[in-house]
């Protein structure tokens, strides 16, 4: 049930995508006076699944003076689009601000200025929930631990909750949790920016230069994630990557469990792989073999740390370590993530759409090293540093097919290091599953991994992955 009294609460929420849709319903379900306001005019806006609401439809350009509120016929609710006009402001108790927002938007500057507080979906969600959270961040690998946490734990036969960052936002769901659920929560650097509550179980699966385009610095990026667990007390849980620096000297208050491709010290709890390929666990009473790496379905090494750090977080859980091998030896991935999606004329094509930095992009060509791959590699650029990956794809692949906004900058990077791959500079994705085509041999991968976010072409990466699979599909 929700902790807090909406009825009549005056909230303004910035976004009109997923999370600001979902909040909008909840709050008010919820009693409150919402304006759900877009920076993009409401024709461009899909608003079939709001139908239901009622809300008064309303162009920026068009806000009376004043108070909105005032304006509005007594409880009703408002879709403003078209901008942010800091009027909006007038009269607002809460201002919540979906994870594409930046904060540095003038409107939300001057919400801060004039002292009105700042939330989120998943804050309030936070605030709501009667069963403990399981908590899940990081710069890569975060999606894929928490779908496996989720397995795991509906494989032990708890009735799981899944989402957040990953899907679906849970602030839908939250009255329908009961306190013996389990909840695991994916969490980005720009919910975790505004939020004042931690999980009970915090996993941070490693931190390296990411969405530095949105926080500026390194060192905003880390404080962002840090904060899933600044909130922590002395009784909670932080699961930690032993292999990543960052991660390895966050300071916390939780009790710290580790997670690692090498053998752990004695004294420490967690998960880690040994010299043989075996994946063991160590918390509390289970010192266990889940199993060996070979028995794994997902590929590359980034994806056996995933593992190791979702056993940790289930065993904290109260997982048995059955349910935590099953899954183990069973899970094939998600969407988008080395996701093999068709094999033509002896050709392998792969979706690694969610591949938006450089560094997740050398995480997949390691899973293919030896073979002969024709890397598609484009979208719009993060402000991240490419030297190592454009060594990388200079060294192993056949060729570079660079599209989108930031194919220049990737060819201008490629161009400064030896290597035998050649690149090919085309204005998009379709010409570039084309290219590949034309290029391709039997017995070759040829990879979409971006290294870029989909924003140039796509609203998102999953649009992208499913565009890609379409163009692939029809190639004669």
């Amino acid at each position: 049930m929700s902790t807090q009294d909406w009825r009549n609460r005056r909230v303004l929420i910035l976004g009109a995508a997923r999370q600001g849709k979902a909040l909008a319903r909840y709050l008010i379900a919820h009693g409150a006076r919402v304006a759900l306001n877009d920076i993009q005019p409401c024709a461009k806006l899909d608003l079939s699944d709001l139908a239901d609401l009622n809300l008064l439809m309303m162009e920026a350009s068009a806000l009376p003076e004043g108070s909105i509120w005032q304006a509005l016929p007594t409880g009703a609710s408002v879709l403003v689009c078209g901008g942010h006009p800091l009027s909006l402001l007038n009269d607002c108790e809460l201002v919540c601000v979906s994870g594409g927002v930046p904060l540095d938007l003038p409107i939300v500057q001057a919400a801060r200025a004039r002292s009105i507080p700042l939330s989120n979906d998943a804050q309030l969600f936070f605030e709501a929930c009667p069963a403990p959270i399981i908590g899940i961040t990081g710069s890569a690998g975060k999606t894929t631990t928490t779908a496996l946490v989720g397995e795991m734990l509906k494989a032990a036969g708890r009735v799981t909750w899944v989402g957040g960052n990953i899907g679906n936002p849970l602030i839908t769901e939250v009255e329908r949790i009961q306190p013996t659920d389990a909840v695991v929560m994916e969490l980005s650097s720009f919910q975790l920016e505004l939020m004042t509550r931690s999980p009970h179980i915090a996993c941070v699966t490693n931190i390296t230069p990411n969405h530095l385009d949105r926080h500026g610095t390194m060192e905003a990026y880390i404080a962002a994630k840090q904060r899933i667990l600044d909130f922590q007390s002395a009784e909670d849980w932080c699961v930690l990557s032993a292999d990543n620096a960052v991660t390895a000297a966050l300071p916390a208050r939780a009790r710290k469990v580790w997670f690692s491709l090498r053998p752990l010290a004695k004294h420490c709890q967690g998960a880690w792989m040994d010299e043989r390929g075996g994946l063991w666990v160590r918390i509390g009473d289970t010192h266990e073999l889940i199993c060996h790496r070979s028995a794994l379905k997902l590929m590359g090494e980034h994806n056996v740390a995933n593992v190791l750090a979702a056993a940790a977080i289930s065993i904290l859980a109260g997982a048995p370590i059955d349910a935590v091998r099953q899954v183990a030896a069973t899970f094939r991935g998600v969407a988008h993530r080395l996701e093999l999606i068709a094999e033509r004329n002896g050709v392998r094509w792969y979706d690694d759409s969610i591949a938006t930095t450089p560094e997740r992009l050398i995480a997949a060509l390691r899973c293919f090293e030896g073979q002969s791959v024709i890397l598609l590699c484009g979208g719009r650029d993060k402000h991240l540093p490419w030297e190592e990956a454009a060594q990388r794809m200079r060294a192993q692949c056949k060729a570079v097919v660079c599209f989108g906004e930031m194919a220049p900058m990737v060819a201008e990077h490629l161009a400064r290091v030896p290597g035998k791959a050649q690149w090919i500079v085309v204005p998009a994705l379709r010409e570039a599953v084309l290219v590949a085509d034309a290029l391709a041999q039997p017995g070759d991968v040829v990879l979409l991994s971006p290294g870029g976010t989909s924003f140039d072409a796509f609203k998102d990466f999953a649009e992208r992955g499913e565009r890609f699979r379409q163009w692939v599909n029809e190639l004669p």
